[in-house]
C-alpha cells in the first residue's frame, strides 16, 4: 500500500492507494482520502472508488412514508395536538405552550434532559424535502430561542443548549410530523464539553475565534465555500462525519440567546437550500444540529451543521456500518468540494 500526504497547517490530507488484482488478473490500486478534521482533530476517510455505486433507493426519491397520510393518529397534528402533548410549567410560559406564527412549542413528553421540548413548524402532518416554508421554519427557530431565554432565566444552570432536528426514522424522527429539538442542561454532551473547551484554548492561544478562523481559511482556500445567508457562511465540511455535511458558521456570535430575528430569518433560508441539495440527491432525511454554550466567557461561536441520512425507504442500507461504529472514522464516497460545487447550484 502507497500513501503520500498534503500537509496544511489546517487542512491536512493523506492520500493512501490501496493495490488488489482486479477478478480480469490485471493488477490495480483504489485511492483513499484521509482527512483530519481541523477543529475536532478526527478523522475520517474518502472513498472514491465507491462514488459511483449505485445504491438501493436513491436513483430517485423514495415515496412518502407509510404514515405520512395517518393525521388522525399524529399526536402532533391538530386537534389531538392539545389534548395529547404535556404543557410547560408557568416559570416558564403561563400558558403551558409557546406559539409563534404557526408554530407551537410544548415540554418533550420523552425527555433527554432538565429542560427538553420539542417544537412543531406548523399543522403539516408531512412535508416533503426541500419544501418547507422558510417563514415557518424561521418562526419555529425563533420560538426555540425565545424558549431557551425563558430557560436561561429560570435555571441559570442550563447554559449547555441545543437545536436540533431528526427528519424522518431513517434518522432518528419517531414522528413524520416536521419539528425541532430543544435542549438545555447543566450537565455537557461530548460535543459541548470538548467543543467548548477547543474554542477557548483556540482564543487564549491565537486571540481569534476558532470559526472566525475556520471561516477566513475556508475562504482563502475557496474550494469548500458555498455562499452566504446573511451572517452565515455555508461550507461543505473539509473532513465529513456524514454524508454530504454541511456547516453554517456565525462568527464572532457566542450565543444563540442574543442573535436578532434576522439571523434566524438567514439560518433557515439556507437549511432549506441544502435540503433542496439533498433532494436533488434523490435523498429524503436528514439532521440539524446547532450548539450553544450559555456563558460569559464562552469562546464557542455558533455551527449548524447537517447532514443526510439514509433513505428512509425498505431495503435501505444503513450509512453508518461496522467502520464507523467500531472504528470510529466515517467513510464517506464524495469529497467536499465536490458536495459544495453541487450545493452551490442553490444559492
Amino acid at each position: 500500500m502507497g500513501k503520500n500526504s498534503v500537509v496544511d497547517d489546517w487542512f491536512a490530507i493523506e492520500t493512501v492507494r490501496a493495490s488488489l488484482l482486479e477478478p480480469s488478473g490485471e493488477s490495480a490500486e483504489r485511492s483513499i482520502q484521509i482527512r483530519k478534521n481541523p477543529v475536532t482533530g478526527r478523522t475520517s476517510r474518502i472513498a472514491f472508488s465507491r462514488v459511483n455505486e449505485t445504491e438501493t433507493g436513491t436513483d430517485s426519491l423514495p415515496p412518502p412514508p407509510p404514515d405520512a397520510g395517518q393525521k388522525e393518529r399524529c399526536p402532533f397534528c391538530r386537534p389531538q395536538v392539545l389534548a395529547r402533548t404535556p404543557r410547560l410549567i408557568p416559570e416558564i410560559h403561563p400558558d403551558g405552550r409557546m406559539a409563534r406564527g404557526q408554530s407551537l412549542l410544548f415540554p418533550n413528553l420523552f425527555p433527554y434532559g432538565v429542560w427538553s421540548a420539542v417544537s412543531l413548524f406548523d399543522g403539516s402532518h408531512y412535508v416533503e424535502i426541500g419544501t418547507a416554508d422558510e417563514e415557518r421554519y424561521a418562526d419555529c427557530l425563533v420560538n426555540c430561542a425565545d424558549y431557551l431565554r425563558r430557560v436561561k432565566r429560570h435555571d441559570p444552570s442550563a447554559v449547555f443548549m441545543a437545536i436540533t432536528q431528526n427528519h424522518l426514522p431513517s434518522a432518528g424522527g419517531s414522528l413524520v410530523h416536521p419539528h425541532l429539538q430543544v435542549q438545555a442542561d447543566a450537565v455537557a454532551s461530548n460535543h459541548h464539553r470538548f467543543l467548548a473547551d477547543r474554542a477557548l484554548a483556540h482564543r487564549r492561544d491565537t486571540g481569534r475565534g476558532l470559526f472566525d478562523e475556520y471561516v477566513d481559511r475556508e475562504t482563502a482556500a475557496g474550494e469548500r465555500v458555498i455562499g452566504h445567508t446573511g451572517p452565515w457562511t455555508w461550507v461543505a465540511a473539509f473532513a465529513p462525519e456524514g454524508f454530504f455535511e454541511i456547516w453554517a458558521l456565525c462568527p464572532g456570535k457566542t450565543s444563540l440567546l442574543a442573535l436578532e430575528e434576522d439571523v434566524w430569518h438567514h439560518l433557515a433560508a439556507g437549511m432549506i437550500r441544502i435540503q433542496k441539495l439533498y433532494r436533488s440527491l434523490h435523498r429524503n432525511g436528514y439532521n440539524f444540529g446547532l450548539l450553544s454554550v450559555e456563558r460569559e466567557n464562552s469562546a464557542l461561536e455558533l455551527r449548524a451543521v447537517m447532514v443526510v441520512r439514509s433513505n428512509y425507504a425498505p431495503w435501505v442500507r444503513s450509512d453508518h456500518t461496522g467502520f464507523e461504529v467500531m472504528l470510529g472514522d466515517m467513510a464517506t464516497f464524495t469529497a467536499p468540494e465536490e458536495t459544495a460545487r453541487l450545493a452551490r447550484k442553490f444559492w
